[in-house]
């Protein structure tokens, strides 16, 4: 007997809440091990070991290596404000939510305490053994987002920011998601959700650093706080915490809204994707495809 059958028939769980929560709290885990791994070699290296494009486009591939990983079981949610809208528009139980929510705060702590343990020695070396949240040694920032230290946001500023960074997340992944829709083969989704965060990264880090999951940031935020970093991770920048907790939740919720409104409740059928209703242009060049991949396999067929 091989191990993958051992595995298949004496250690397969059968109950598909525990095997959802096992694909979120790894499929998050991965996505915190990578993110963060990223963080901590540009701050404790002072910005030579990567550049901040770098930065946003290992988190990018960081989500899809989450979604890649668990999305087969779970669907790859790793993020409590996608689980929450998706529940509220019908897509999946609210009790399942909650096993999700668990699965994806418990994941983000341990891969935080995973890259913690990792990088010690290089935290020890950068700020001398003394954990300091700001300034120029100041390493919060590596698990948790924070406004600008140039201090020009406003805190109604910096929650509308969460608010339509997480709308165009959710906008985005449910049209990428439709059936109904130009949805991608399966095997290409984790990719293009990565694409979907690498965009937002690149055109709204700037306020606050795109937390835009309230996991990856609350999560990592209270490792920080019992790792050494104290209360200032909650009270800094006028009890900015709770801005990247509440907001993207709204956000998710109200971008789902926002593309079912504008596209989804307006297919004509039921079923999925056809090339015939496709706009002119696409239908067309899809068509000469088809027709030309089938005088190809004709041809064939009579050389034989």
């Amino acid at each position: 007997m091989t191990l993958e059958s051992l595995g298949n028939n004496k250690l397969r769980i059968k109950n598909d809440y525990v095997r959802e929560f096992l694909a979120e709290f790894l499929g998050i885990f991965v996505l915190m091990v990578f993110g963060v791994g990223i963080n901590a070699q540009y701050t404790l290296s002072r910005g030579e070991s990567n550049s901040t494009l770098a930065v946003t486009l290992g988190w990018s591939i960081a989500v899809s290596m989450g979604v890649w990983i668990s999305g087969g079981v779970s669907g790859g949610h790793i993020n409590p404000a996608v689980s929450l809208a998706l529940a509220i528009v019908g897509k999946m139980k609210f009790r399942k939510m909650l096993v999700y929510w668990v699965a994806q705060y418990l994941g983000v702590f341990a891969g935080s305490a995973c890259v913690y343990g990792i990088y010690y020695d290089a935290l020890n070396h950068f700020d001398g053994g003394v954990r300091v949240a700001f300034g120029p040694n100041g390493t919060a920032g590596i698990w948790a987002t924070y406004p600008n230290p140039k201090d020009f946001l406003r805190i109604s500023s910096g929650f509308a920011d969460q608010i339509f960074g997480t709308m165009m997340l959710m906008l985005c992944v449910m049209a990428v998601t439709d059936k109904k829709n130009m949805k991608p083969p399966d095997g290409m989704l984790p990719f293009c959700i990565g694409l979907i965060v690498f965009v937002i990264g690149t055109s709204y880090a700037m306020n606050c650093g795109y937390a835009i999951n309230p996991a990856r940031d609350i999560s990592a935020r209270i490792f920080t706080a019992v790792a050494g970093w104290g209360s200032q991770v909650f009270s800094a920048y006028n009890y900015w915490f709770w801005v990247p907790l509440v907001a993207p939740h709204i956000g998710a919720v109200f971008g789902a809204f926002v593309y079912l409104f504008f596209i989804g409740f307006h297919f004509d059928d039921s079923s999925e994707y056809d090339v015939e209703q496709k706009p002119g242009v696409l239908r067309d060049f899809q068509k000469s495809e088809c027709l030309m991949t089938s005088e190809k396999k004709k041809e064939e067929s009579a050389s034989i």
